[in-house]
């Protein structure tokens, strides 16, 4: 997937433009938070869960070698096989290879990141090998030849009616005249077509959302059962994987399970989660001849021992999205690759490099909702921080970004200047607003002004409350 991330700007004005997308993100913007907040409040336990969350990934992360060697030896145990991939061109080649040597036409795919991150699609289809995706979101937007807007509702920038208009347009040889309003209709059409896809399919393609270290599993966790036909029918089940998917035990699986629905869409558990480990057995009934699982880098090791190798814990549940005012006003295409959102604003630098993604750690308005609903509790603020001083340190910034910052920096080292100047402004700010209370219209600060109103400031600045705090404390 080719990235526009250094065009974020550019693709947010864009997506502020599309009616379409501002009506689904709209409602996005209730939806999931709304679920969010009434699942956790029905566990007491949770924020308690988060933390024993952390804990595994940070033990993990801490071992990861261990414990990536340990699952590799399990999948052999039970007559799998793992393949280690340190760049996307080599996970496509295994893919392609194992597809290949069964003589595959067509592939069957679950939602994998993996997938869209190394563009495994276009690298199949270029080999005469047609994938069909079988997730209902990531099925619309192959229709449309789109990718993602959203790591876990891949087609949420998308309304009832473009999404009726697009199965009309590419179900040309159902009747015509058949009822699409309502949704249960436009679920069952996709049913049907896809029904026939999973028996045609040599191979199938899943993600994992865990590597069970103890047993050589991979878990997945859907709420169609798209993922279940995916692996058990074709000759081989292909799992594309990123190293920081690993756990240690599948009690370790459990706990970050509870927390994993809970946090995506609000439910206590996704409707399917199913563990799979290797292979066929002779006494089973049904299941993939063979199991692969293919273990991608890509970058992700050079982050261990960083200020960010907190990014993975990342779990990928999409709650930082879901509350972020910045994706729920220019949506995921804007973000230029496969990860959006504030997850992706830190982990797209940390994989394409920060000079091929130099706008996204600034697209944030550092309110900290992301990090407060993390379930793996990862502080996203302060890693787009981190990126923000490399930033600046390679003078990858605008000449204007650069200069206003420079000249704040030489005001804020004179701390009586910056005190002086500040209180002028804010008491001018204050006195040019008292009729309305804010501004709708503010020179320098029309990127705020054009979409919400800026409050006049009021009463005495932060510098003189903090004084008078220090000074009643006894300066402490």
């Amino acid at each position: 997937m080719l990235a526009t991330s250094n065009e974020f700007r550019a693709n947010a004005r864009v997506g502020l433009a599309n009616p379409t997308l501002q009506s689904a993100l709209g409602k996005m913007k209730v939806g999931f938070p709304t679920k969010r907040a009434e699942a956790v409040a029905k566990l007491p336990e949770f924020d308690a869960l988060r933390d024993q969350a952390r804990d595994i990934k940070n033990h993990v992360l801490e071992n990861i070698d261990w414990y990536l060697e340990r699952f590799e030896r399990r999948v052999n145990e039970a007559g799998g096989h793992v393949h280690w991939a340190r760049t996307p061109e080599e996970a496509r080649e295994i893919v392609l290879g194992i597809c290949r040597r069964l003589g595959a036409r067509t592939v069957t795919k679950g939602k994998s990141m993996i997938a869209e991150e190394i563009g495994l699609n276009a690298h199949l289809e270029k080999h005469a090998i047609e994938p069909v995706e079988t997730d209902l979101g990531e099925y619309i937007i192959q229709l449309r030849n789109e990718a993602p807007s959203h790591i876990i509702a891949p087609a949420v920038h998308l309304t009832k009616d473009a999404i009726e208009a697009d199965f009309r347009r590419a179900h040309s040889h159902l009747d015509a005249r058949r009822d699409l309003t309502e949704p249960q209709s436009l679920v069952a059409e996709a049913r049907g077509i896809l029904r026939k896809r999973y028996f045609e399919a040599d191979v199938g393609i899943t993600g994992a959302n865990f590597l069970v270290a103890e047993t050589g599993s991979s878990v997945i966790v859907t709420n169609e059962g798209n993922g279940d036909l995916t692996q058990l029918l074709p000759k081989a089940h292909v799992v594309l994987a990123s190293l920081e998917k690993i756990v240690p035990t599948l009690e370790d699986a459990s706990t970050i399970l509870r927390v994993l629905a809970r946090s995506a869409t609000g439910q206590e558990m996704s409707v399917y989660t199913t563990f799979s480990t290797g292979p066929k057995r002779p006494s089973d009934l049904d299941g993939p001849g063979e199991y692969h699982v293919v273990l991608l880098d890509n970058g992700r090791s050079a982050l261990l021992g960083t200020e960010f190798q907190e990014i993975l814990r990342c779990i990928r549940c999409g709650a930082c999205m879901n509350h972020c005012p910045v994706y729920g006003a220019v949506g995921g295409h804007a973000y230029g690759w496969v990860y959006p959102g504030p997850m992706g604003a830190v982990l797209t630098p940390s994989l394409i490099g920060v000079e091929n993604a130099k706008p996204l750690p600034n697209a944030s308005t550092f309110c900290g909702k992301c990090e407060s609903v993390c379930p793996m509790r990862i502080p996203l603020p302060k890693m787009m921080r981190h990126y923000r001083a490399r930033e600046w340190e390679r003078r990858l910034g605008t000449r204007v970004s650069r200069l206003a910052l420079g000249a704040w920096a030489w005001a804020a080292r004179r701390p009586a200047l910056y005190r002086f100047a500040a209180a002028r402004a804010m008491s001018a700010l204050g006195w040019l607003g008292r009729r309305h209370g804010s501004f709708f219209n503010l020179p320098l600060a029309s990127g705020w002004t054009t979409t919400r109103e800026f409050p006049a400031p009021q009463g005495r600045t932060f510098q003189d409350l903090w004084r008078e705090r220090r000074r009643a404390g006894g300066g402490r």
